[in-house]
C-alpha cells in the first residue's frame, strides 16, 4: 500500500471515528422531552416543602434523619438508597430525570454525582440515580412545579424580591414570566392555577401554552389544590376554613369550619392540621368533609403523601418524621427505616 493510500485510509477512519464520537455526544446528551400535560409532584406535597415525590413505583424523598438529602426506596420503605450528600427540597420527577431544590453541598468537588457538588443553592437535574447532574440556575427559589418540557418556580433574589420564572428541562429558554409572587405547584391539563396575592385572593389560572394569566374566579382563597373538578382552598375571608369550590357548578361547600394552617389532598382523602390554642392536631377527612378523624394531637407540618404513607413531623423539629397508612386505619409511628439508612450511611 502506498503512502498517499494509507494516509487516505488514516483520514477516513479517523474521520468514521469523530462522526461516531459526534453521533454519541448528540444522542446520549440529549434530553428526553415530556408530554405537555406532565407535572413533577402533587400540588399538595409541593405546598408542603415537596419533601417526598413518588414516579413511576419509586419514591424519592428528603431524608430529614441525613440533612434533608436525597434519597429514593419503594413506595413501601424497602431498597432505600442514597442519591445525594445535598440538602434538597421541591422534588420534582418524571420520565428519566428529577428536579429539585439543592440549598447545600458537600463541599467535595470533581465528578459527576449529588455527592460532588459544591455548596451552592439553586436548581438541578440529574438522572433517577442521581448522577449526571446539570445546574439549571443558581438561585433561591421558594416553590417549584415541573410543567410539561419546563420548570415554573418562584425565585427570590434580596434586592428584586421575587418573582416567576421559567427554564426549558434543558437549560433552553429562560425566561422570566411575572415580577409578583405566584405560586406554580397546581398544574392542572396545561394550566397553573393560584391565589393571586398582588391585588387580590382571587382563583387565577396561567396557561402555559401562552403564559397569560385569567381570573377563574373571584373567591378569596388560599393554596388552591385542583383535582377530579374542583378546587379545595382555604378560605381567607372565614378564619381559613377548609372549603371547596366545584369548577362546573360554581358551587361553594365549607369541609371545615375549623381554622387550618395547611393541608394535603390525595385521591379521595383531605390532611389538614388545625389551628388551634388549645387543641391543635393533624386530622383526616373525605374529600367530601365525611368522616373526619384524629391523627395525632399537636402542631405539625410538612404534610407530604405517597401510595402508601403520609410522612409529617413537627413544627420546627425535622425530626424525628412521623408516618401513618395513607388509606388504612390511623397507626402513628416514625420512620424508622429513614433513620436507619441515615445511621448506616454514616458508619
Amino acid at each position: 500500500m502506498t503512502s498517499t493510500r494509507k494516509n487516505i485510509l488514516i483520514f477516513t477512519i479517523t474521520g468514521v471515528v469523530l462522526a461516531l464520537l459526534f453521533l454519541l455526544s448528540y444522542f446520549t446528551g440529549r434530553i428526553t422531552m415530556n408530554d405537555e400535560y406532565t407535572s413533577g409532584n402533587t400540588p399538595g406535597n409541593l405546598n408542603n416543602g415537596g419533601f417526598f415525590c413518588e414516579s413511576d413505583g419509586r419514591v424519592y424523598f428528603a431524608n430529614a434523619y441525613d440533612n434533608n438529602c436525597l434519597y429514593s426506596m419503594n413506595p413501601d420503605e424497602t431498597d432505600m438508597q442514597k442519591l445525594s450528600n445535598s440538602s434538597v427540597s421541591s422534588i420534582n420527577a418524571a420520565g428519566k430525570y428529577l428536579y429539585f431544590s439543592m440549598t447545600s453541598g458537600s463541599g467535595k468537588s470533581g465528578g459527576d454525582g449529588l455527592g460532588y457538588m459544591m455548596q451552592t443553592s439553586g436548581i438541578y437535574r440529574s438522572n433517577l440515580k442521581g448522577k449526571s447532574v446539570v445546574n439549571l440556575e443558581r438561585c433561591h427559589i421558594v416553590s417549584m412545579q415541573l410543567c410539561g418540557n419546563y420548570l415554573y418556580y418562584e425565585k427570590y433574589d434580596n434586592s428584586a424580591g421575587t418573582s416567576l420564572e421559567k427554564i426549558r428541562i434543558d437549560k433552553k429558554d429562560k425566561q422570566t414570566i411575572a415580577n409578583e409572587i405566584i405560586n406554580p405547584n397546581c398544574y392542572v391539563n396545561g394550566k397553573i392555577y393560584y391565589q393571586g396575592t398582588a391585588k387580590d385572593h382571587y382563583l387565577h389560572a396561567l396557561d402555559v401554552s401562552t403564559d397569560k394569566d385569567s381570573v377563574v374566579w373571584q373567591g378569596n382563597i388560599w393554596n388552591p389544590i385542583v383535582q377530579d373538578g374542583y378546587v379545595y382552598y382555604m378560605d381567607v375571608s372565614e378564619n381559613y376554613r377548609l372549603c371547596r369550590y366545584s369548577l362546573s357548578g360554581g358551587v361553594v361547600e365549607v369541609l371545615t369550619n375549623e381554622r387550618i394552617d395547611m393541608f394535603n389532598v390525595y385521591r379521595n382523602y383531605i390532611y389538614y392540621q388545625v389551628s388551634s390554642a388549645d387543641t391543635p392536631a393533624l386530622k383526616r377527612m373525605m374529600t367530601d368533609g365525611s368522616s373526619q378523624e384524629l391523627i395525632m394531637e399537636g402542631v405539625f407540618q410538612n404534610i407530604n403523601i405517597t401510595s402508601n404513607y403520609v410522612y409529617f413531623n413537627g413544627f420546627n423539629e425535622s425530626v424525628p418524621v412521623y408516618k401513618t397508612s395513607t388509606f388504612g386505619p390511623v397507626n402513628v409511628v416514625t420512620f424508622e427505616a429513614a433513620k436507619q439508612a441515615a445511621f448506616d450511611n454514616l458508619s
